[in-house]
């Protein structure tokens, strides 16, 4: 794969245990993955950067992670930007919050399988629409 190809993908998490995880299993399918520490960092981040997609935690001590995805729907600039939230919250009402009220891509409970995280990442990038 040819490096300027590759897909950018941000993950917006306040472990940096979980960032390596992610890091790992979708780096070995030739994305990068880029780690922000905290909602502050991440937003940042997308709008400098303009990740292909964006893997959201909810439970942020500085910014929650609907805090983060509403900035970014809010913004003309990353509100195409495709978000799959991966959270602890695993609550049903959140699921159904999260993929029909607010519209996010996807939705991954922790702890999750590399399976499970490479198929809502490929599910997601493939439906999206070439800019």
């Amino acid at each position: 794969m040819v490096e300027k190809n590759k897909k950018t993908i941000l993950c917006i998490e306040d472990e940096e245990e979980m960032i390596d995880l992610i890091r790992l299993i979708l780096s070995r399918r030739g994305f990068e993955v880029r780690g922000a520490n905290g909602g502050k960092e991440g937003l940042e981040i997308i709008r400098k950067e303009h990740p292909e997609l964006v893997l959201l935690d909810l439970m942020m001590p500085d910014m929650d992670g609907w805090e983060v995805y509403q900035k970014m729907k809010a913004d003309e600039a990353t509100r195409n930007i495709p978000v799959i939230v991966v959270t602890a919250k695993a609550q049903s009402i959140d699921k159904v919050l999260g993929l029909h009220i607010a519209k996010v891509d996807d939705y991954i409970s922790k702890p999750f399988s590399p399976q499970e995280l490479l198929n809502s990442v490929d599910n997601v990038l493939g439906k999206k629409k070439p800019a």
